[in-house]
């Protein structure tokens, strides 16, 4: 049977896609597009938005149209959060916490179900470590912050962590399916702790700790962490980096520029600490990438305080800024706050903060022009062009032609210019002087 993963949102729902889609494939299912035919469709679902939330119910009734006989699942946090309203849409809606069985929830529904044979199941994953690079794996789950926007905390579960054997094992495997990278992603990963007593050092494995021992125990050969704050990060922490193998590239969520909003966020930093954090970061590790995210349009946001959120964002030397406006969710603090803005003047500003985003990115990959830097790359832009494209560890994107084929590869590629929404590389000769 044919089944269509559609996945919105953060990279924990990515990570947690991948899983599933795993188990389909090694339970025998054919994993299709989404935007193809398929018997099954299953939407994991984001609800930080009101724009995520029009995408998922947009993607659900498309899929009824491509085949109205079709089963059709939500899962994820708008299936956790607003039950009734995609039942009318879907004919199963999976609770977040369930939704890890999936697969024998479908197998329950008496479905047909072909199991691959062991020669089949050697070539899928082959065909899976020649056509995927990078892999994320969940190492934490849950966050119950005090944030006054987000609603996180009322769709995903009480925050725990995966013991650090299973993190561990889930590396190295695979690195023997070929992927070149890992991505360690959560709810809240700089919380990660691995409640489990080791033996050896009698305390207990904190987010440190387990990049440590990934680094010794797996021949992985990049590892990247998703998105951090500031009171996560130490001076320790960030030594582990001097193994070339961790990416030169952190994602500390901002949120706003301006002190005043950032306390009626609840966010749990000031300015001060978040400008201390980032300046500990470029110290310690040289060519870093440091991304953000930004919110235009909180409740009660002054112009004066957006300037200041802009100037502060203007200075800080971002790599790269992910904005997005302030979008109301009824179950939040934010939600019941007085003050609430326009959205003209929300896209106002919101066109503003990307348009400093792009000149960021631009005067960030412009330093790096004329250097030589490892890429790993991932598959042609279109199918027959020769241009593949790739990242830098320090999350460039890069674009290169070459007549052999590079996908899951990492090469040396010397950057040279400016190209579409990244940098055109040469492949450069690694045996050359």
């Amino acid at each position: 049977m044919r089944v269509a993963f559609y996945t919105l949102g953060c990279k924990l729902n990515q990570a947690e896609t991948e899983s599933l889609a795993s188990q389909f494939s090694q339970s025998g299912f054919q994993l299709v597009s989404p935007n193809d035919v398929a018997d099954i469709y299953i939407a994991n679902t984001c609800t930080v938005t009101h724009i995520a939330d029009r995408k998922s119910r947009h993607w659900l009734r498309m899929t009824r149209r491509r085949n109205p006989r079709a089963l059709i699942i939500a899962t994820g946090c708008y299936a956790q959060r607003s039950r009734q309203e995609l039942a009318q849409l879907v004919d199963l809606v999976v609770d977040n916490p369930v939704k890890q069985h999936l697969l024998a929830i479908i197998k329950a529904l008496s479905l047909e179900e072909r199991v691959l044979d062991e020669g089949e199941a050697k070539q899928s994953q082959v065909l899976a470590a020649t056509v995927r690079t990078r892999s994320l794996i969940k190492i934490q789950d849950g966050c119950h912050g005090p944030c006054a926007y987000c609603i996180v905390p009322k769709v995903r579960p009480r925050e725990y962590s995966l013991p650090a054997s299973q993190v561990i094992d889930e590396v190295k495997q695979k690195a023997v399916l070929g992927y070149k990278e890992v991505v360690l992603t959560g709810t809240k990963v700089g919380s990660y702790k691995d409640a489990v007593l080791s033996a050896s050092e009698g305390s207990s494995t904190n987010l440190r700790d387990l990049v440590q021992h990934i680094l010794y125990d797996t021949g992985i050969e990049r590892l990247r962490l998703s998105s951090l704050q500031p009171s996560e990060i130490s001076s320790e922490l960030l030594a582990l980096w001097q193994d070339e193998r961790l990416c030169r590239h952190f994602h500390l969520a901002l949120q706003s520029g301006s002190e005043t909003v950032l306390q009626r966020m609840r966010r749990s930093y000031s300015l001060d600490q978040y400008h201390r954090t980032v300046n500990l970061i470029k110290e310690m590790i040289p060519e870093v990438a440091i991304t953000t995210d930004i919110m235009v349009g909180f409740p009660g946001e002054s112009d004066e305080e957006f300037e200041q959120s802009y100037s502060f964002c203007q200075q800080a030397g971002f790599a790269n800024i992910h904005v997005f406006p302030f979008s109301l969710r009824l179950e939040t603090a934010a939600a019941r706050m007085p003050e609430q803005i326009k959205d003209k003047v929300k896209q106002e500003r919101n066109q503003r903060m990307l348009e400093l985003s792009r000149s960021s990115r631009r005067r960030f990959c412009e330093q790096f022009l004329g250097q030589t830097m490892p890429v790993l790359w991932e598959q042609e832009t279109s199918p027959g062009s020769g241009i593949y494209s790739g990242l830098t560890s320090n999350y460039i994107r890069v674009f290169a032609h070459s007549e052999k084929p590079l996908s899951n590869e990492i090469t040396p590629v010397k950057l040279v210019g400016f190209h579409n929404q990244g940098i055109w590389g040469e492949m450069v000769n690694e045996n050359s002087s």
